[in-house]
């Protein structure tokens, strides 16, 4: 863009040059005719390198799109939810139109998820619903059982075999899927509201109490992902979504395990046996106590069906699965519950407090003279500023310079061709030529009245080296504009870098309210069109500013030195300019920030859209999520339509105002000034036709500038976010905590002072190598208690670790010498090592040796490269259990001395989960280990219970002390589990109180 900015005064020089060093005197109408026609080509030759910058962006944008494009999609047949083998889609169309509604047929069905597998996750798959009957598909992690969904529901394309579908489908996805909504809104997703059918699926997903619970009922907002809900209540309204949608084919992917025991009995008895009895219902699920009614089961071991058929077919054959299916035989488990089970006495247990989403805010007025000091201060010291604001005058005074030195040789040549040259009145003549100058410093060399400029130009313009001075001019502004935009790009660039990096560690740094509180989108939106146009936009439009600025004074002196008279028009013209700039802008910067707020929820809404495609999919929803992008896009699509149109009517006001100060110069230089070069008369009109597009264009990016400036406006807002409160007073060894004592002491959490407190005067110790687990229905505070522990919100009082205040720890020792594997485990898109070992602190050995103990390491060597294996966004190129592994050996492998479990077996087999609690009792055995449960049984053996409601701590003790209170709230719980798993509970709760008084 440099060159683009000099090009046209250097095309102007090589002409004039050129035509002199032919034997051409330098005429005015050919130096300024020429002049004049560049001066045409000034749009083009400025514009030209941006159209070929942008045409490239353009077409790489297309290509892109064009490759999106090319994909394949999702094959629909004329029969919906009829997928046939794509290479021997031979079946006959006639047997499936004849089938019944509501079944499902696959035949020797094999896929794989990439096409550069090996191996496929699914081989020889057979499988035979029929309708009204309930199937369940069991099989350890990675087995392929979501895998299998995918093939029911088309997401996957067949390698060989075929699946043939009959029916509308509905589906309950693994990992709840909700969006920014109310709790109504994600149950309906676009259904018709049926108060008889809305109440009854509310009670069958044991959904009553939490809508007494929320502030608004169901009409309280999800928020994003279900932010404001906890695991189970997403769970549940997932799966009441999936069970509004009148369908045939019901296919739920283990709805059951983010629930409590009693709650997840009630939807399995209540909603599937009951409410979808009639239906045909695919069920995944760990939970081996249902399958005992269950007459079709399907095992799947390594993409196969291992066994399939009744209960006893299961438990009979000789699998991992039968083992543990005989471990659970002669419990009888009540067939029929009254529901006070699950509402359990209608107490008020009030709800565990959660920020609401908020809107976005947006700046008003004027743009704060601290958001251009921040910006400024951005891009280095203020010499560094200074510096910059010099060489831009500086390639002014050059160019003006050259401007000026042709129209002296201009007269030159004019008065050389009308009298002779004497060196007697060769000073008289340049006292005319200059007299615009002005110059008025006597020569060293004389006592006149001669000025400065006769005594240095005279010998310049009457030698015979004029060209070379004036190549010598030109060659010199040339150097100059490229060094100032060279530095002024290196100095734009160096700001938006700092405040993207001081904006990206202030929002990492942030509270987890901060996150709770405003959706991905709207952090997207920063860092996408904000940062780009900081990148892309601003630099340009804050060059042409100070460029056109310069260029506009410089003119308008050349002008005035010409004729005074003029200056006022010139004046009047000014201040009607900053008149029109001040109304303009009253309007579209508010504007420019709607636009940019509008922003926010398409960005949302394509992440939502795209975490939750394949429920979308399922439910034949895509429109409804069409519609919905198009409300979002049209709103901002309205918004920007009229900020360009603001800006394009700005500049033809501007363009009108330009004509008419054009013509009254032009008008002065011929009625009222009698000029007597035609080099003075052809600069006057040159510079003022200049003006035609200047003023415009100056005045549209002044005010663009102001408006592009809002970006830097919000991404300072981010850039000024308050970290997480790390007032740390202690330095601690890297040995600590050497033993892994905890002791809330009058602990108390409120997410904001608005809120209600969650957690109230918590009181307890847990001692070293302790082994506790925590329990309490929804809303009891489980969660919070974590929260507080890992210090992710502000409380009161305080919690020891080894008798040292966590207050006092930094954030960062804090949190790395606790491990957790939490209920919905995450992967980064790096590499394995890097999610195993963030820190490149260990060797291979150790990594092996941790995915060998969680039984991983097969799975890790199948994989292309290893240990380098490139992980899939959100790590989805792993089953969810497989990820739960992966953070179980992230967790053996930093060996804390306090580990903690946030139903980190929630999404397992029983046989994972059998497997993570022999790793947990190996590798932390002398480690602290806090368990967050669902399943009471993974805690019965546990040290002590902390049993939590309403925030506060109602018993806390061995569970077999627990269990002799009738009257507890543990006891009540393990009674929910049903007579026979109670008897269980308490059998092995008493045969841990023996051994552990045993070792005392």
């Amino acid at each position: 863009m440099s060159m683009a900015m000099t090009l046209n005064d250097v095309a102007v020089a090589i002409c004039l040059v050129t035509f002199v060093l032919t034997g051409n005197p330098l005429t005015a109408s050919y130096a300024y005719t020429v002049t004049s026609y560049y001066r045409l080509l000034g749009t083009l030759t400025y514009f030209f390198p941006m159209a070929v910058s942008q045409g490239s962006e353009l077409f790489i944008s297309m290509k892109r799109i064009q490759k999106f494009l090319q994909f394949d999609e999702l094959k629909f047949d004329i029969l919906e939810n009829s997928l046939n083998d794509k290479q021997n889609g031979k079946n006959d169309l006639q047997e499936i139109i004849g089938s019944d509604k509501g079944s499902i047929r696959i035949k020797k069905a094999s896929a794989k998820w990439l096409k550069s597998q090996c191996e496929n996750n699914l081989e020889s798959i057979d499988m035979d619903v029929t309708p009204g009957s309930l199937a369940a598909v069991v099989g350890a992690v990675g087995s392929g059982k979501t895998t299998l969904l995918h093939i029911i529901m088309k997401e996957l394309e067949l390698e060989s075999g075929s699946v043939n579908v009959t029916g509308k489908v509905s589906y309950a996805s693994q990992e709840p899927w909700l969006f920014g909504g109310s709790i109504r809104q994600n149950i309906l997703f676009g259904e018709k509201y049926d108060d008889i059918k809305y109440n009854e699926e509310v009670r069958v997903c044991a959904l009553q109490r939490d809508f007494t619970l929320f502030p608004h009922g169901d009409r309280t907002l999800a928020g994003e992902r279900g932010v404001t809900l906890s695991g189970g209540q997403r769970a549940r309204i997932n799966l009441a979504r999936a069970i509004y949608k009148d369908a045939d084919i019901y296919l739920l992917d283990d709805p059951l395990s983010a629930v409590d025991t009693h709650v997840g009995k009630h939807i399995f008895e209540e909603c599937i046996c009951g409410y979808l009895g009639s239906k045909c219902v695919v069920l995944v699920t760990h939970q081996l106590q249902y399958l005992k009614n269950i007459q079709n089961i399907y095992l799947l071991k390594n993409g196969q069906v291992a066994v399939s058929g009744s209960y006893n077919n299961i438990r009979d054959a000789n699998t991992d699965y039968s083992k543990l299916m005989s471990n659970i035989e002669g419990e009888e488990e009540e067939i029929r519950r009254k529901s006070k089970v699950v509402q359990t006495k209608e107490e008020k247990t009030e709800e565990e407090a959660v920020p609401v989403l908020q809107r976005e805010g947006k700046s008003t007025g004027n743009i704060s003279g601290r958001v251009y000091r921040k910006y400024a201060q951005a891009g280095g010291h203020i010499l560094k500023v200074f510096c910059l604001l010099l060489l831009f005058i500086l390639s002014q005074a050059m160019l003006s310079t050259c401007q000026y030195f042709v129209t002296f040789w201009v007269n030159i040549q004019q008065w050389k061709s009308t009298q002779n040259i004497r060196s007697s009145t060769a000073t008289g003549l340049l006292e005319n030529v200059t007299a615009p100058l002005d110059f008025t410093t006597p020569s060293p060399q004389s006592t006149d009245n001669t000025g400065f400029a006769d005594w240095w130009l005279t010998p310049v313009f009457l030698s015979e080296n004029t060209v070379i001075y004036y190549i010598a001019l030109i060659f010199l502004m040339v150097v100059i504009m490229n060094i100032r935009s060279s530095s002024f790009y290196a100095w734009s660039i160096t700001a938006s870098t700092k405040m993207h990096n001081k904006m990206f560690e202030n929002i990492v740094y942030s509270p987890m309210r901060f996150f709770n509180i405003n959706p991905s989108g709207r952090i997207l939106n920063r860092f996408s069109k904000d940062i780009g146009a900081l990148d892309e936009v601003l630099p340009m439009t804050f060059m042409d500013t100070l460029q056109i600025g310069l260029q506009v004074g410089a003119i308008c002196f050349v002008i005035g030195s010409l004729t005074y008279w003029i200056m006022i028009p010139t004046i009047c013209i000014g201040i009607l300019f900053y008149v029109m700039k001040i109304v303009f802008l009253e309007t579209s910067r508010d504007i420019k920030r709607v636009e940019s707020v509008t922003r926010s929820p398409i960005y949302t809404h394509l992440t939502a859209t795209l975490q939750g495609l394949t429920t979308i999919r399922a439910f034949k929803a895509e429109d409804i999520l069409k519609n919905e992008f198009d409300k979002y896009q049209n709103h901002h699509s309205a918004a920007f339509f009229m900020y360009l149109g603001a800006n394009r009517t700005f500049g033809f006001w501007l363009d009108f105002v330009c004509v008419i100060y054009i013509a009254l110069v032009i008008l002065s230089l011929i009625f009222v000034e009698s000029e007597t070069f035609g080099g003075n008369m052809g600069l006057a009109l040159t510079q003022t036709l200049a003006l035609t597009g200047m003023f415009q264009w100056g005045m549209r990016q002044w005010s663009e500038l102001e408006n592009q400036m809002t970006s830097v406006e919000r991404v300072q807002e981010y850039a000024d976010l308050k970290h997480e409160e790390d007032n740390y007073t202690v330095e601690l060894d890297e040995t600590w905590p050497e033993h892994g004592k905890i002791e809330f002491k009058d602990m108390t959490l409120q997410y904001s002072l608005d809120d209600p407190p969650v957690l109230k005067n918590l009181s307890f110790v847990i001692k070293p190598s302790e082994k506790v687990g925590i329990v309490g229905r929804t809303g009891a505070g489980k969660s919070s208690l974590i929260q507080a522990l890992f210090r992710l919100t502000h409380i009161e009082g305080s919690i020891l670790i080894d008798e040292i205040d966590t207050k006092s720890v930094a954030l960062k020792k804090l949190r790395s010498k606790i491990s957790i594997i939490p209920q919905e485990p995450v992967l980064f898109s790096g590499t394995l090592r890097n999610n195993l070992d963030p820190f490149d602190e260990y060797k291979d050995e150790v990594l092996w040796n941790a995915l060998e103990q969680v039984e991983l390491k097969s799975a890790v060597d199948d994989l292309p490269a290893g240990l380098d294996s490139k992980m899939a966004e959100g790590g989805s190129n792993f089953s969810v259990g497989q990820r739960q592994l992966v953070c179980l050996a992230r967790a053996v492998i930093r060996n804390n001395k306090i580990l903690v479990l946030d139903e980190a077996t929630a999404n397992v087999d029983p046989y994972t989960d059998g497997l993570i609690q022999k790793t947990i009792r190996k590798n932390f055995d002398t480690c602290t280990v806090l368990t967050i449960a669902h399943r009471i049984n993974t805690i019965m053996d546990s040290d002590k219970v902390l049993v939590m409601d309403a925030g506060r701590v109602v018993e806390f003790d061995h569970p077999y002390n627990l269990l002799q209170n009738e009257n507890g709230v543990f006891y009540s719980l393990v009674m929910q589990t049903g007579k026979a798993t109670a008897r269980t509970l308490m059998a092995i709760a008493e045969e841990n109180k023996t051994m552990k008084d045993k070792k005392e």
